[in-house]
């Protein structure tokens, strides 16, 4: 049904092979577009925008034991925050 097919990588202007499985992988996910870079010019963009964010993150009191925890989100009074150990364990429960 899908055949391979050669296209151009907008960024770098190498030729790249979309391949018969990705053609039907993007069909499944019932994306519309074909891909416009190569793997290795998409794998840059993704690793420069990571580069780019240090993670904030932000101190607070855990609900549970009371130990100082750091979380990555701006916690709230309406919910309870936990350390890393102690959402672990109910995680497990």
């Amino acid at each position: 049904m899908y055949e391979d097919k050669t296209l151009k990588c907008k960024e770098c202007g190498n030729e790249f092979v979309f391949t018969a499985g990705e053609q039907e992988f993007y069909a499944e996910k019932g994306f519309q577009n074909e891909p416009q870079r190569c793997k290795a010019c998409r794998d840059k963009r993704k690793n420069a925008t990571r580069e780019g964010k240090e993670r904030e993150l932000f101190t607070t009191v855990c609900a549970q034991c009371g130990k100082e925890a750091k979380v990555p989100f701006q916690p709230s009074n309406d919910r309870p925050v936990y350390c890393s150990e102690c959402f672990a364990a109910m995680k497990q429960q």
